[in-house]
């Protein structure tokens, strides 16, 4: 457990006038072929208490489900080169702005899907409107994660895919772990997030991104691929 807050976060905010704990928890670096349930029990277990929420980030959920793939083993078809081509980059990640990512959102997604986000993205960009596409291509699409140079090694070359059945996942890790805490499987990153699977209600929901919106586990090399909040 890190009990440290990340570099450049707070350890506790005030939402809606409630002040809570974010404590991120430190941990070896998941590879394919781990055991999550495992993984969950020796990092997570020790620190959530009764009335706790953990948060657990997509990528994890993802590569132990075998969603990890060496960009080396992907091979772009035309139309991926093409559309990655107008695909924005940012600093916080590389999205489908690389023949890789998109070959893997075309995969995904279905390339009539992928197209037609394309298309009224196109569009509605000439009007000064963003995010379209993500809001048609869906979430299979904004969760797909490509590499970057603050990304920990081995995920430096890697593309990882979103998680499968992120809400059942949630609902399983709340019963392993005794009840005691709801469960949020997220994809939060310094433009955003969106909560993929969890154990909460809308309500709850909407509070944890508000609660989240910092992105407080980081997205470089702070190891700290999950995290707790608990009241202040």
């Amino acid at each position: 457990m890190s009990g440290e807050a990340n570099q450049g976060k707070a350890l506790s905010v005030e939402v809606a006038g409630e002040k809570v704990a974010r404590v991120p928890i430190r941990t070896r670096v998941v590879l394919p072929g781990d055991d999550l349930d495992a993984f969950l029990l020796d990092y997570a277990g020790p620190v959530v208490q009764s009335g706790d929420l953990l948060f657990v980030t997509e990528k994890i959920v993802a590569i132990t489900q075998g969603r990890s793939y060496l960009v080396e083993d992907i091979h772009p078809r035309r139309l991926a080169l093409f559309l990655s081509r107008y695909v924005t980059r940012t600093p916080y990640g590389i999205g489908l702005g690389m023949p890789e990512t998109m070959e893997m959102a075309l995969r995904e997604c279905g390339t009539p899907r992928i197209l037609f986000a394309a298309a009224v993205s196109a569009v509605t960009k000439a009007f000064g409107r963003k995010g379209d596409f993500y809001r048609i291509a869906g979430d299979k699409a904004r969760a797909i994660d490509g590499p970057t140079k603050g990304t920990i090694p081995p995920y430096n070359k890697a593309v990882v895919l979103g998680p499968e059945r992120p809400r059942e996942v949630a609902q399983h890790v709340k019963t392993l772990l005794g009840g005691v805490a709801e469960v949020a499987v997220v994809d939060i990153n310094d433009l955003g997030g969106n909560i993929l699977g969890s154990t909460l209600d809308k309500a709850g929901e909407r509070r944890l991104l508000a609660i989240l919106k910092d992105n407080p586990l980081g997205q470089g090399h702070e190891s700290t691929p999950l995290g707790v909040v608990r009241p202040a």
